[in-house]
């Protein structure tokens, strides 16, 4: 069975315009769906977070309005809570890459307050691309991309990607006080080839070994591909 890193925010929070700190972290769909999957295949999961923190989970993500449910959000409480992984990850500057056959980013606003700024992930996700292993990257979890910047130049760059779209950050109220935007700034500082689907419905875009997707709803998705791609 394959082995699976999960490249998770440790953030709790993201600084807005106007300097109030917005209560985030990681989205519980995009982390629990894809872990389920994975591991109700057999694959082994590993966390990694910056210092080896422990993640935080964004707690509007568990509220049934967005997890389709009451019964949705349960389950996802209860895969969080059965996650033993979560309670002891790795520090991203201790991961060999060479442990594992696939990386998996989770989204949620925390990335946006610390992967996209990490010398540590932009090193693992510039190591993983040219590995030509799985690299699947899903709805604010591309900010991390931003990272791989080289004096401004990035190994993502002509890439097709999919991340969480500025008119969904316009959905959620957030696109007018944040500070950036995520489809912007990738497109502008990366130079991805940036591809998108309507809005909340889940969208995946596959460029070589690179599996990107939109929102929390790709996650599934993502996951799906994942368990065609890896070794059995």
């Amino acid at each position: 069975m394959a082995k699976v890193l999960f490249i998770v925010s440790g953030a709790t929070y993201w600084v807005l315009k106007d300097g109030t700190r917005y209560a985030t972290g990681y989205w519980a769909e995009e982390f629990a769906m894809p872990y389920k999957k994975l591991t109700e295949a057999g694959h082994q999961v590993t966390v990694g977070t910056p210092g080896g923190v422990t993640p935080n989970v964004d707690m509007m993500s568990l509220r049934p309005s967005m997890a389709g449910g009451e019964d949705g959000a349960l389950e996802l409480e209860e895969i969080i809570r059965s996650a033993e992984v979560m309670r002891r990850p790795l520090k991203l500057s201790d991961v060999r890459l060479e442990d594992y056959d696939a990386v998996y980013l989770p989204g949620g606003h925390g990335p946006m307050a610390d992967l996209a700024f990490d010398a540590d992930v932009g090193r693992l996700l510039t190591q993983q691309l040219a590995s030509g292993k799985p690299l699947a990257i899903v709805c604010h979890g591309p900010a991390s991309i931003l990272a791989t910047r080289i004096h401004g130049e990035s190994p993502f760059k002509g890439y097709e990607v999919s991340c969480f779209t500025n008119e969904e950050e316009e959905g959620v109220g957030l696109a007018s006080r944040a500070t950036w935007l995520l489809e912007t700034d990738i497109k502008e500082k990366v130079g991805v080839n940036f591809s998108r689907g309507p809005i909340w419905e889940p969208y995946r875009v596959e460029d070589r070994n690179l599996i990107t997707g939109q929102n929390p709803h790709s996650a599934a998705i993502l996951a799906d591909r994942l368990l065609e791609v890896l070794p059995g």
